[in-house]
């Protein structure tokens, strides 16, 4: 089991990419992982996919986005209980912009 007060890694995501042509990693696989979460801090959807390869077609959840950069109102998953993913976690999007946790 993870240490639940470590924080192991966090991201912003780039804030100048006009759209990703491909997935970009969120969080890489991790079998230690305790609780993950990811929060969507631009204005423009984001797509989460359990696995590589998120694109605009292809993912689990659809995050949506804030009224204004980095204001706290963007879509938020997580899994913090119970059987949590502990394996990579990728996502697509306009202009990806999001914070990451992982425990």
């Amino acid at each position: 089991m993870a240490d639940s007060t470590a924080i192991l890694y966090q991201h912003a995501g780039p804030t100048n990419t006009p759209s990703i042509a491909s997935a970009a990693t969120a969080l890489a696989a991790n079998p230690a992982r305790g609780a993950w979460m990811i929060q969507n801090l631009g204005q423009n959807a984001l797509f989460v996919r359990l696995g590589a390869g998120a694109s605009t077609s292809v993912f689990h959840a659809v995050l949506k986005g804030s009224s204004a950069n980095d204001d706290g109102t963007g879509g938020t998953i997580a899994q913090e209980a119970g059987t949590v993913y502990t394996g990579e976690i990728t996502i697509a999007g306009t202009s990806p912009r999001y914070t990451v946790l992982e425990i």
